[in-house]
């Protein structure tokens, strides 16, 4: 076996004597030797935290980018809106005081000393499901939730026809409308954690506070396919669309962005071998996976789901920038960067994927097929700069069950979505151009995402069309351990293991192809050279 640092990072060549590799499964793993020469890289290390998080946000504060301080935009009769992201961010939950309730706290004394009294908070959901009480009160803490929850902190409601309005239109067409309160505010406080190099920036107010008739344009198959990689935004058309929304929004609305980046310290010690390079488990290590690796195996699914859902990160803030969106952002995808970014050469004809627990859309919830698809070929496959890790016309293979599985209260459209429109086409194209109004405009969903705790009845073609560039890209997707008929229905193949997954793939690669296991979480972003 030989190793080799990359960037920060670390690459390994397995060879005969390699121990087993551990793959990420959903609420479970997958443990197996790969073939000798196959190329494991690593992410980087944890970047080391911030001293003092409540110093360098008020240091922040009174040295923005490209805007004046921010007690000197505040003001006794002014209207304050304060924007934050949402639960699918970060991953796993981070342990208290989370990013955004530091930033606010400090935000509100601000507003508290310069007599600022009309100030309403907003979770910018997008068309993402509503945040419950509790998952609110752990990412603000109960002084923000007793001082403002319900009345003056909520969640975004995208189909509120009086809560939105239009802003203008961009020389493309590309409708700009966002939340009301936000858009008639003398000053809007947008708090970001930036978990990935694919949000932040003017992507903030255009998913986080729009409604659909503005999502529409950089959430669509075209878009979506021009979109390499979504987590380089230099050669993402979302990117493009959304920041030429963001240049006209800003000269409407006053925006101060308030940008913070984590480490990649995600699993407390109980669960250490999932960041840990297997050549460096210890006794314990070894240990913690073998019992967790037994008991996921002999426990029902959801049991297993429970345990992981219930990983508390360690996370730990590394930067914080605030001002105006361009500058801010600038520097944030420069601490997100130092963190990621792992230098690997060249590419390879079978790209390696374990699939973790939880993304994005299944906080407290099912990774239904559609998101297991969604996270394999709209995240993984786009974790890189350039070029991704797999060549044009590669397999993925990936490690995950895709149950049968949906969460009906948190998805409700989906179940309908795989059976019914996943029956007629798998073409994001096609299935956007045949299906998507009915979802979009279905009062029963539309009640559902506004009252309950639903993700909104469109959000499954976004999720699906998150695949659009890796469908093109790629000549085939493999699921080790996949249920026969989910992957199936999605136009994929499934195998026991991955050796089994490579012999179904020579048609595509040859007999002996070069692998690389991109060995995640923690994420990482490869740059291929």
């Amino acid at each position: 076996m030989s190793q080799e640092q990359t960037g920060g990072g670390r690459i390994i060549t397995l060879d005969r004597n390699s121990p087993p590799m551990m793959f990420n499964a959903g609420d479970g793993f997958h443990y197996e030797k790969l073939p000798e020469g196959t190329r494991v890289v690593y992410p980087k290390d944890p970047v080391p935290p911030l001293e003092d998080p409540n110093a360098a946000i008020e240091r922040a504060l009174l040295e923005p980018l490209g805007m004046e301080p921010l007690h000197e935009l505040l003001y006794p009769g002014m209207k304050l809106t304060i924007v934050f992201d949402d639960v699918s961010c970060p991953l796993p939950p981070m342990k208290p005081p989370d990013n955004r309730q530091l930033v606010i706290e400090k935000v509100l004394e601000k507003a508290s000393a310069k007599g600022v009294e009309d100030i309403n908070l907003i979770a910018a959901l997008g068309l993402h499901r509503r945040m419950t009480e509790k998952e609110l009160r752990w990412a603000l803490g109960k002084k923000i939730m007793s001082g403002y929850y319900p009345e003056r902190l909520y969640n975004y409601d995208a189909e509120d026809p009086e809560g939105n309005t239009v802003i203008g239109h961009t020389e493309r067409g590309e409708e700009i409308r966002i939340s009301r309160r936000a858009a008639e505010s003398d000053l809007v406080v947008y708090v970001n954690i930036n978990l990935v190099t694919m949000n932040g920036g003017h992507k903030s107010v255009h998913t986080g506070i729009s409604p659909y008739s503005s999502i529409r344009h950089h959430h669509n198959a075209e878009t979506l396919s021009n979109a390499r990689s979504l987590m380089d935004p230099p050669n993402s058309a979302l990117h493009g669309s959304v920041n030429r929304m963001g240049e006209i929004l800003e000269e409407q609305v006053k925006v101060f962005h308030i940008e913070t980046t984590l480490n990649n310290e995600a699993f407390p010690g109980a669960f250490d071998f999932l960041s840990k390079p297997e050549p460096e488990w210890g006794p314990i290590t070894k240990a913690n996976f073998l019992a967790n690796h037994k008991a996921t195996q002999l426990m029902p699914r959801a049991a297993a789901r429970k345990v992981f859902q219930s990983i508390v990160a360690p996370h730990a803030m590394t930067s914080v920038q605030a001002g105006a969106t361009d500058p801010v952002h600038e520097e944030t995808m420069g601490h997100l960067h130092h963190q990621q970014v792992v230098r690997v050469e060249g590419q390879s004809d079978v790209l390696l994927l374990g699939v973790p627990y939880v993304g994005p859309y299944n906080v407290n919830s099912i990774m239904n097929p559609i998101l297991v698809h969604n996270y394999v070929l709209g995240y993984l496959f786009n974790l890189y700069k350039g070029k991704p890790l797999v060549r044009e016309g590669g397999v993925i293979i990936a490690t995950h069950p895709v149950p049968n599985e949906f969460d009906d209260k948190a998805h409700p459209s989906y179940r309908l979505f795989f059976e019914e429109v996943l029956a007629e086409t798998t073409d994001p194209h096609e299935a956007e151009r045949r299906f998507e109004k009915d979802y979009i405009y279905d009062p029963w969903y539309r009640t559902l995402y506004r009252n309950a705790y639903a993700y909104h009845g469109w959000h499954p073609f976004t999720t699906w069309q998150w695949g659009t560039h890796a469908l093109d890209h790629l000549g085939g997707v493999v699921f080790v351990g996949g249920d026969p008929y989910t992957t199936s229905r999605m136009g994929y193949k499934r195998a026991d293991t991955i050796r089994e997954a490579l012999a179904m793939s020579e048609d595509k690669v040859g007999s002996s192809p070069s692998i690389t296991y991109m060995h995640i979480p923690p994420l990482f972003l490869a740059e291929v050279v």
